[in-house]
């Protein structure tokens, strides 16, 4: 410390003045007293900043993660059943009035094409109420949300789905098999034979593969993995199948094959399309064996040869 007496200048008037022999910027003072004065550290510079958060950098999406949850399948389960139930009883009172007026009620029931007819009221329903469960997310379109994605090569899968039809017919021969099945009442006219075949290339397989690969199948990859997903998914696939199939365990197994070849494409390629496209192939190779067979559904009674 330097100490002067009445000099001139700022000092004059004054008993004592302290000078400093240089400037300090009051600025940078502050700057380096506050670098100095770090209460973690006060003799060194302040930690270095840490990096933004990024979105989901820590934290792993699943595979499968539908904006629909277990209970809207569940509700799309009860709605399938109960709509298909109201409309057969429609269908069957519509038909006895305008087409079979002198037929029992309990026979008009059990007319195929009144069957096929309450089927597809139904599942127009069913998808309606898919499309509304689909599309919650604002902006958010049906087909990217099911993950209905188009293959290039969508080909391979039609004659996949034809190997396979082929491939478990052969298969089936070594099964204990039922000689009458309940769908075969489905094959006892010409008409019939063509609704069904029809029917089971177009909107059947198609609904068929949006409930069960399009909706059930995420949830339960969300919940449970893709392993069980997989195996329960062809399981309820078989099992929905078994009323058609007398619940004989040999035609079942087949169809739970079935299940589990489409689920697995499902998993493998990430779309519904290509099972879709397998489905179809699958159903339509066993409608042309029967086609064939019968000389053009002309002599349906082979069948049961």
């Amino acid at each position: 410390m330097i100490t002067e007496i009445a000099k001139k200048g700022k000092c004059e008037g004054k008993r004592i003045c302290i000078r400093f022999p240089f400037r300090v910027n009051s600025r940078k003072a502050e700057f380096v007293w506050n670098r100095l004065s770090s209460y973690e550290n006060p003799w060194s510079d302040p930690p270095p900043a840490l990096p933004p958060e990024v979105p989901g950098a820590l934290r792993a999406e699943p595979s499968e993660n539908p904006d629909w949850s277990g209970w809207d399948v569940l509700q799309l389960a009860i709605l399938t059943i109960v709509s298909i139930i109201v409309f057969l009883l429609l269908s069957a009172i519509a038909a006895q009035r305008f087409l079979y007026p002198r037929l029992p009620f309990v026979e008009v029931v059990k007319y195929p094409l009144v069957t096929v007819m309450a089927q597809l009221l139904a599942y127009l329903l069913v998808l309606a109420f898919m499309v509304a469960v689909a599309k919650r997310v604002p902006g958010r379109k049906f087909w990217s949300a099911i993950r209905w994605s188009w293959p290039r090569k969508w080909q391979a899968y039609l004659v996949g789905g034809m190997v396979l039809s082929v491939g478990l017919q052969g298969i089936a021969h070594f099964l204990p098999m039922p000689r009458e099945l309940p769908i075969d009442r489905f094959f006892q006219t010409a008409p019939e034979a063509w609704v069904l075949s029809i029917f089971g290339v177009t909107l059947a397989p198609l609904m068929e593969e949006l409930f069960f690969r399009g909706f059930f199948y995420p949830v339960l990859v969300r919940r449970l993995g893709v392993v069980a997903a997989v195996v329960i998914t062809a399981a309820s696939f078989g099992l929905i199948h078994a009323p058609q199939l007398g619940r004989a365990w040999g035609p079942v197994l087949v169809v739970f094959v079935v299940g589990l070849a489409l689920t697995i494409t499902r998993a493998v390629t990430k779309s519904v399309a290509p099972g879709f496209l397998m489905h179809v192939a699958y159903n339509g190779t066993i409608s042309v064996l029967i086609f064939v067979a019968t000389d053009g559904f002309r002599h349906l009674e082979k069948l049961n040869q």
